[in-house]
């Protein structure tokens, strides 16, 4: 969890990413001198954006990157506004963009769908390949951000799935961030009350003094200046930049944190500030401190920001919004609630918790009792064949014992003096040379004597 926690600070990048098409028409145009020689002809290289989190990641960022290398495409961006953006109105004009830009997302699409097409065989191939239980809504999520009935052309239909996946995912992944975190403190308060209950009296005092002790001292800190205040802000202004507290300016401040000078303040960018305040209650070295809990309350006061700051809700705060809410009173706020100071979940939350942990582990055990008994008929089976296989075989050797039994010995005969075996009973023996045989070529047969008168 902590790991998709720290992606948050970099899925922020997403709308970025999103909005690249609109923000560069606030770039300055670049003056050519025309008298030179024409510069060479740029050639379309893949993206260095920032990794979103998304899945579909470098396909989101190399269709935007390209797209913006169309002219007529930027020149509709002067006209477009977020809202236009993100209900795919400026998708439309996908069919005015150019043969070769076209040519490289139509590229761009097939090498998605292949991707797609192996990350589902490399699952089917891990589960073995017999997975008749196919969970087909979610095989189908794998491709809402494109249109698979066509694999093989990038048309005006992508594009708009692109940027309302990529939307509605952004959205929901800061709800997904905060219940993951609800769960995370939940499983932490089941865990040491499993904990108390398997030691004796003794050792469950001093585990509960020793539990309050942490949260008592976690709670010693010092206060933590409202976020996007202006006591927030000058802290900033003083530490982090070395600059003297008394001539803060907002427009210089913004523009000494705007890192990459895009004219916008990102969710990274924003969080980036929070730092200073996060250290004061956090410090991952102490035993009190949880980290997970670090990056939740660095998301909350993000959100709390954007919801004050960023009045055309596009998850970017300009300069001229930055500006505006200087002057706001809420610019003044000075102390800010921690998550200590907030009940993280009620009772009843809990004990829904508790019960679906329960009922998990209910049918954990029962598969598992089920998978012992499939192994006990297995072994059961396979002891009965080796009985039948141990029977036939003495079944046999017994046969074979008895049909040797039956066989009598070989009778030697004289023949003129020599022995001569006599075959065993029921089969013919041999032919003996005689009177009434034919000799061998070359032999001459004896014919007998005549009579003397």
């Amino acid at each position: 969890m902590f790991q998709r926690m720290q992606r948050g600070k970099t899925l922020g990048r997403c709308a970025l990413v999103l909005l690249s098409l609109w923000l560069c028409i606030q770039s300055k145009p670049i003056t050519v001198d025309k008298t030179k020689d024409k510069p060479p002809e740029q050639k379309l290289e893949p993206p260095q954006s920032a990794d979103t989190g998304l899945h579909y990641d470098r396909y989101l960022r190399e269709v935007i990157e390209f797209l913006e290398k169309d002219k007529h495409f930027k020149d509709k961006l002067q006209n477009a506004n977020m809202e236009d953006i993100k209900k795919g109105t400026l998708a439309s004009e996908l069919d005015f963009v150019s043969h070769h830009v076209r040519t490289k997302l139509d590229e761009l699409k097939r090498e998605e769908m292949n991707r797609l097409r192996m990350l589902i065989k490399a699952k089917q191939d891990i589960k073995g390949g017999h997975d008749m239980n196919v969970d087909h809504q979610a095989l189908l999520k794998q491709f809402e951000h494109l249109n698979h009935m066509n694999p093989n052309t990038f048309e005006v239909e992508d594009l708009d799935r692109l940027i309302k996946s990529a939307t509605s995912d952004l959205d929901n992944f800061d709800k997904e961030r905060h219940q993951e975190f609800k769960k995370h403190e939940m499983m932490k308060e089941h865990e040491r009350k499993e904990r108390l209950k398997a030691m004796d009296e003794e050792h469950r005092k001093k585990e509960e003094a020793h539990y309050e002790e942490m949260k008592k001292k976690h709670a010693e800190h010092p206060k933590i200046h409202h976020p996007g205040s202006q006591d927030q802000l000058k802290e900033v202004w003083a530490e982090t930049d070395g600059l003297d507290p008394n001539d803060f300016d907002p427009k210089t401040f913004f523009r000494l944190h705007d890192s990459n000078g895009d004219g916008y303040f990102d969710e990274q960018e924003l969080e980036a500030l929070f730092t200073k305040e996060l250290e004061k209650v956090y410090d991952p070295n102490n035993e009190e401190d949880d980290m997970f809990e670090m990056e939740e309350e660095r998301l909350r006061m993000r959100e709390h920001v954007m919801s004050e700051v960023d009045t055309d809700q596009d998850r970017l705060v300009s300069e001229d919004e930055f500006l505006a809410a200087s002057h706001k009173n809420e610019f003044l706020e000075k102390d800010w609630e921690t998550l200590e100071e907030n009940p993280l979940y009620t009772e009843d939350e809990m004990r829904a918790f508790e019960e679906e942990l329960a009922n998990e582990e209910k049918e954990v055990k029962e598969k598992t009792a089920e998978l012992q008994k499939k192994r006990e008929d297995l072994e059961k089976q396979q002891e009965e064949l080796n009985i039948q296989k141990q029977a036939l075989q003495e079944a046999v050797e017994h046969v074979e014992k008895i049909k040797a039994e039956k066989l009598p010995d070989p009778v030697e005969v004289k023949d003129h003096g020599a022995s001569v075996a006599s075959p065993p009973a029921g089969q013919t023996p041999p032919a003996q040379p005689g009177n009434d045989q034919p000799l061998a070529p070359g032999h001459k047969q004896d014919m007998p004597s005549p009579a003397h008168s």
